[in-house]
């Protein structure tokens, strides 16, 4: 069931591998909507990655509410589940395939947070809302980016591609 008053958007799903995909594609369309185009990347991701949380950790139930809200200059992004136990953010080990996802919603995010609620907690994230081009938004590194060099701007990718040659 999906609720679309104004700007504010809610999905109620079942937090399964199947479905998230299918949520990634409902936050892109309502974001495309709103024209916050710019956004749809890190909104995405960041989806991906709480609904991945509660398919992994959430119990008894995977069900749970999607709701993305634009306030002013800010897009906040939540997944509401009914497990009251609140996560942690920890350092997962280089040789860990898992363990990274509340680290990833930190760095993409302006801000984050976990609230209890009576009937189990709501892990959030932030992201400008701003209307900008899309150079202009934060660059969310790469896993495999250097820490030591500084990230391309648009600028240098759109040279980078003029500058390959297919064939």
């Amino acid at each position: 069931m999906i609720r679309q008053p104004s700007r504010h958007c809610t999905v109620e799903l079942q937090a399964l591998p199947a479905r998230i995909g299918s949520a990634r594609r409902i936050v892109s369309a309502q974001l495309r909507y709103w024209r916050l185009e710019a956004l749809i990347d890190p909104a995405a991701l960041g989806v991906t990655e709480l609904l991945a949380n509660v398919h992994r950790h959430a119990r008894p139930s995977k069900q749970c509410t999607l709701e993305l809200c634009v306030l002013l200059d800010q897009l906040t992004v939540s997944v509401h589940d009914r497990d009251p136990r609140l996560p942690l953010v920890r350092a997962a080990g280089t040789w860990e395939t898992c363990g990274r996802g509340l680290a990833l919603i930190a760095a993409l995010s302006e801000s984050w947070g976990v609230r209890p609620e009576a009937a189990g907690k709501v892990v959030w994230f932030t992201l400008p809302a701003l209307t900008q081009a899309p150079e202009e938004v934060r660059r969310v590194p790469a896993c495999w980016d250097s820490p030591w060099e500084p990230a391309p701007t648009a600028a240098d990718l759109r040279a980078r591609i003029r500058s390959t040659k297919v064939g």
